[in-house]
Order: structure tokens, then sequence, then C-alpha cells
């Protein structure tokens, strides 16, 4: 017989904890994917505050105040993405800047809500980046990469877990 206050699953004070310690974890990602949106605001503000300057130059001249060598393999590539963006139109960066924030702040609102198209935004987009990730691991094994890789599995993970639960009909109220 089990004690009163009890299921099968746990004790009610258990799955009280539980539930609340899985609400904080979905607020952590809505709050972490609402911070990636605004840093994209901040990153296409900064770089339409740009548009009328020569940008190789002042990335020439950031790199040679860090006093850093041109050629070497960072250095480059801040070269060559600027001169990349730089032959972009400026109406497609703004609008792909403006979709992807747009998606990351509606997938924080849904996150942040409880709503499972929340849910299903954060897991279908975090999962598309895994094979890419994965292959980099695979190129440059760091543990840097190691780490995106698995806080990325683990995320959506989390957020299938969610959405099976919610699919089952495994309410709140049990674990």
């Amino acid at each position: 017989m089990r004690p009163i206050g009890s299921s099968r699953h746990g004790t009610a004070e258990a799955i009280a904890q539980a539930n609340g310690a899985t609400r904080v974890a979905l607020e952590g990602v809505a709050l972490f994917e609402a911070t990636k949106g605004l840093a994209a605001l901040a990153a296409l503000l900064g770089w339409l505050s740009l548009v009328h300057h020569d940008v190789h130059r002042l990335a020439l001249e950031l790199i040679g105040h860090f006093q850093l060598d041109p050629t070497s393999h960072y250095p480059a590539l801040l070269l060559h993405y600027v001169d990349e963006l730089n032959v972009t139109p400026l109406r497609t960066t703004v609008l792909l800047g403006s979709a992807y924030i747009g998606l990351r702040w509606i997938e924080a609102c849904g996150l942040w809500l409880d709503r499972a198209w929340g849910q299903w935004l954060g897991a279908l987009g975090g999962a598309i980046y895994v094979p890419f990730e994965f292959r980099h691991l695979l190129h440059e094994p760091t543990w840097q990469s190691a780490l995106v890789v698995v806080c990325n599995i683990a995320l959506v993970g989390f957020l299938g877990w969610r959405l099976w639960r919610r699919r089952a009909g495994i309410g709140p109220g049990v674990l």
C-alpha cells in the first residue's frame, strides 16, 4: 500500500520539486534564446552603423591594434567574412538578420510560456545544427567543440522529452 500523497511515480513533494526544476530549465533555455536574439540585433545594428565605411580597412586596423598577423587563421577568417558581408546586398542582410532575431524571440516566448510550438521550434532549430557541429568536431576536435555538441544534444533531448510527455498526456503533476 502506498503512503498518502504519493503516486506510483513518487511523492507529491518530489514531483513538485522535479517539475519546478524542469520549469526553471525551460525558462533558462528561453532566456538563452532571447539573449541570442538580442546579440543578433546588436550585431545587425552594429553592421548597419558601418554601412558607409570601409569595413575591410577597419578590420585591418582592429587586427593591427591587437598586434595580430592578418595572415594567421582567425584574422584571415575575419577579413574573409567582412569581405563576404560587404558584397551581400544590404536588404538581404537586414531581412535574414531580422528573420533570425524574430525567430529567436518567438521561440523564447513559446518556451517561456511552455507552449508546444515553442518547444518544437527549439528542438528542430537545435537539431538542425547537430550534424554541422558534429562534423566540425570530427575535423577539429577540441573540448569547446565537444561541449557545443553535448550541450546542443542535451537541449534537443530535453525539449524532445518535454514534447513526448505532452504527447503522452503526462501532465505537470506526474513525472
